[in-house]
């Protein structure tokens, strides 16, 4: 492809993803690899009449706290995004790592962090479940991502970029496409509260009473393409498999299967990656699900190793365990929100009070239309 239109993408970040606003203030978070969308994002910003202020990590940081960080300096939390995560009106994280193979802290450091950025973890959700703080997080293509993904760099670009509908004459009316046709789906869901998964190795049900399914359209997360809520945290049944790589903290678990009982995971096995299992199931509130969801986006055609695409691949279920969203009226807390993937697309089957509204990795023709 030509030069990537980073202008064009940050004028969907800014004016359709966060919708800013004269006066607000926008916080932006990423890499110094990716300078060149931040500059671009900063000047729709301006444009908008907004504030915009950010900060970039560099290459060696990482690396540099990792070798000679104390648990109370991984627990330092950074005075411009903790005032910004409290009090600004937009945020947009910019993922643009440069190594995406880089070794882990100790335990205890990791914890640290953990424990200190909990009540912002706390903060963060309830803020953005209210649109207080509008958000998106995003994809800026780097070397580490498109190796990652088993692309060259410019494959993994031409990919971001038709996710994301940039390779559209109208981004933000294709976008508002996706909103029209994932609402009728969302409307028949909201009207229902008995949900079941089924597909060759996975049969889980849940409710939704007091739930509500959300249209995921773009201005959370760019790309998106999903339909989501958060089930009654008791109320999980039965079991599931992920046939697709979990990463977590860059660690690769495959063949996960849950098994649960009175919304409890009870028994989880891993084909590989067990240790990553069972470590991320002694963490509080882990063992209870904080998200069903539908991906929708039938752009992404690929496994990326990237969640924040592959959540979104029509024809796919996932189920995130750990923190619920405020938004979609889940109570679970966690530090953690873990998202796994199922395909549906050969006999894959999707239940709304005992009748199927999605097969074989498709709604019904009734629900969607293209």
């Amino acid at each position: 492809m030509k030069h990537p239109d980073y202008p064009r993408y940050a004028h969907l970040l800014v004016n359709y993803c966060v919708s800013l606003q004269p006066g607000e203030r926008l916080f932006v978070s990423s890499t110094t690899l990716a300078e060149e969308l931040v500059d671009a994002v900063y000047r729709e910003a301006v444009k908008a009449g907004g504030h915009c202020e950010f900060t970039l990590a560099t290459r060696g940081q990482a690396a540099a706290l990792r070798e000679y960080g104390s648990a109370e300096q991984y627990a330092f939390v950074p005075t411009l995004y903790a005032r910004a995560m409290n009090e600004y009106e937009a945020y947009v994280y910019i993922s643009a790592p440069f190594d995406l193979r880089e070794p882990e802290a100790a335990a205890e450091l990791k914890a640290a962090r953990r424990t200190a950025m909990q009540p912002l973890h706390t903060t963060y959700f309830a803020r953005t479940a209210d649109r207080r703080l509008k958000r998106t997080m995003c994809i800026f293509p780097t070397e580490a991502l498109a190796r990652e993904a088993s692309m060259s760099l410019e494959e993994y670009t031409d990919f971001v970029f038709r996710a994301c509908k940039l390779d559209q004459d109208d981004p933000r009316a294709a976008w508002l496409g996706v909103r029209k046709r994932q609402q009728a789906v969302v409307d028949h869901l909201n009207s229902c509260t008995t949900f079941r998964y089924t597909n060759d190795r996975s049969d889980i049900s849940f409710t939704t009473k007091g739930r509500t399914w959300i249209n995921s359209d773009g201005q959370t997360n760019m790309p998106s393409g999903e339909v989501y809520t958060s089930p009654e945290e008791d109320s999980v049944n039965g079991t599931i498999y992920f046939d697709y790589p979990a990463i977590r903290n860059g660690e690769e678990v495959r063949g996960v299967t849950l098994e649960v009982e009175g919304g409890e995971i009870q028994r989880w096995r891993a084909e590989s990656g067990q240790q990553v299992l069972d470590e991320t199931f002694a963490i509080e509130g882990t063992r209870r699900f904080g998200e069903a969801a539908i991906g929708t986006n039938y752009d992404i055609d690929r496994f990326s190793k990237q969640i924040l695409f592959d959540e979104k691949i029509g024809g796919t279920v996932h189920m995130a365990v750990g923190q619920s969203y405020a938004q979609a009226g889940g109570k679970n807390e966690s530090a953690v929100h873990w998202d796994m993937i199922a395909n549906m697309r050969q006999g894959g089957k999707v239940y709304a009070d005992g009748e199927v509204i999605y097969r074989d990795g498709r709604f019904v023709d009734r629900l969607w239309s293209v």
